[in-house]
């Protein structure tokens, strides 16, 4: 029983959000999402390219992580032990999510590469791409920063 209560209590809630380690990386996460679903939105889509697959994970992961920031800014994660399990969960396939789409827009960068015609749109998709990679690496850091915290709950 005493493991059980020191799994719930090692989640933050409320403004501990902002003071933990693997927590804190929320609101970077929520940024870096929401540029890359910005950029790939903005971009001209000219060729039968993966950009679908990126939209779909930006936006996926945004609402999931805003929803998943809420419900520990409200303490719903202190009312069991699987929250820990679960963070871990979610955010590895987030992170996973993220490093496809960040391939997959890389891609589709690269052929835009000698097109003159898409300068701006060639710029917008260097953006993304480099945001998208940025958000990777943020997923997976709070993955494993996470799954620090659930090993030693």
């Amino acid at each position: 029983m005493e493991s059980v209560t020191q799994g719930i209590s090692s989640l933050p809630s409320g403004l501990g959000v902002f003071k933990t380690v693997p927590d804190i990386f929320f609101i970077p996460e929520l940024v870096f999402g929401g540029l890359v679903w910005i950029l790939v939105a903005s971009t001209k889509v000219l060729l039968a390219n993966p950009q679908g697959w990126v939209m779909f994970v930006s936006v996926f992961c945004f609402v999931v992580t805003f929803l998943w920031f809420i419900l520990f800014m409200i303490g719903v994660n202190q009312s069991s032990p699987v929250w820990s399990s679960l963070d871990v969960a979610y955010h590895g396939i987030a992170a996973l999510f993220y490093l496809s789409a960040s391939v997959a827009q890389s891609s589709a960068t690269i052929q835009l590469q000698n097109n003159f015609f898409v300068s701006k749109s060639y710029q917008e998709d260097i953006a993304a791409v480099v945001c998208s990679y940025i958000a990777t690496l943020l997923y997976v850091i709070h993955v494993v920063f996470s799954a620090f915290r659930w090993k030693t709950s």
